[in-house]
């Protein structure tokens, strides 16, 4: 065997060593992940719902809701940064409600939406009324997860151990 040969068998090794070590990293990583997984927004369609997600949710889950209504300023803009967090934070279980289905729209006028509710275990967490008013006039997920963390609500993201697939981009021949 020539040194080429085996310094090509040497490289292969350390690549199918790598992916390994991720894949193992990842599947350690969902066994120790406890709770369900979400990853989307939940539309809540009546007062009964958004009180069942509350009390029912798991003690352990975080649940944030979103009481908008149509045609509100930064309503729909807060509904498309939901949708990215969901994502990103696939333990927490987002929900939005349309503040008339709530059965308290009274309560919940143009003037104090979009509005965050926070809960964990039943108890309310965050109440975040108006809350384009925090934000820059034009927001994006990333206001909305940093508003969200000025406050310690979110937990750490989640790991990636695959995501960093470029270490692997420069390997291939």
């Amino acid at each position: 065997m020539s040194v080429q040969e085996y310094e090509m068998i040497q490289e292969e090794d350390e690549r199918c060593l790598k992916r390994y070590r991720k894949q193992c990293m990842q599947e350690m990583h969902e066994r120790l992940s406890f709770g369900p997984k979400f990853e989307s927004v939940h539309e809540l369609e009546s007062g009964e719902a958004f009180l069942e997600v509350i009390e029912k949710e798991h003690r352990l889950t975080l649940v944030v809701v979103h009481i908008y209504q149509h045609g509100v300023k930064g309503c729909e803009q807060m509904n498309s940064c939901l949708d990215c967090l969901a994502a990103e934070y696939p333990t927490v279980k987002f929900c939005r409600i349309d503040a008339v289905e709530t059965g308290a729209a009274e309560r919940f006028s143009s003037e104090v939406l979009p509005a965050l509710l926070v809960y964990k275990a039943g108890e309310l967490l965050g109440n975040f009324l108006a809350v384009d008013k925090r934000l820059s006039e034009e927001f994006f997920a990333t206001d909305v997860e940093g508003f969200l963390n000025e406050f310690g609500l979110l937990p750490e993201k989640e790991f990636g151990a695959c995501a960093n697939e470029e270490d692997d981009a420069g390997d291939v021949e």
